[in-house]
């Protein structure tokens, strides 16, 4: 499932495809998820490994929300790959991938319509099929959820 996909006319791509839970039935790793990176230009095409937690699921809502001109969205870069989305004035986006052990690389695309409503709604669809099922009952102590599907 494709939690952020942007294309431009030229076939310039950048997306994030969530494939996963990591460790699924693992209290520590059931909740992040393994996502594919794939950005495609013509001098570029490159397949990355992202890995999420809930967290980076709810600061990319907040940035999305929050995203003007002259301003960037950010997912990952903690523990490695990050992606910087950046807006300008004329509606243009630069799209950074870095992957410090790999590649870095900047492809732009003029998205058409909301395409933030529509990456809302991307991320709406990644947690309704992996919702968060473990809870964090103090520092470093985990537990299923009682609403967790079995």
């Amino acid at each position: 499932m494709d939690l952020i996909h942007l294309a431009g006319p030229d076939g310039d791509r950048c997306i994030v495809r969530v494939t996963g839970r990591f460790q699924p039935g693992v209290l520590t790793g059931h909740d992040i998820l393994h996502a594919d990176v794939l950005a495609s230009a013509s001098f570029v095409d490159a397949r990355l490994d992202l890995y999420l937690f809930p967290h980076d699921l709810d600061s990319w809502e907040q940035q999305l929300s929050n995203l003007r001109p002259g301003q960037t969205a950010s997912i990952g870069g903690e523990r490695g790959l990050s992606l910087d989305i950046h807006m300008h004035e004329d509606g243009w986006l630069s799209i950074q991938v870095s992957d410090p052990d790999r590649l870095t690389t900047v492809l732009g695309t003029r998205p058409q319509g909301d395409w933030i409503a529509e990456h809302r709604g991307r991320l709406e669809q990644v947690r309704l099929a992996w919702p968060r099922e473990v809870i964090e009952t103090a520092p470093g102590a985990y537990e299923w959820s009682p609403n967790r599907k079995r």
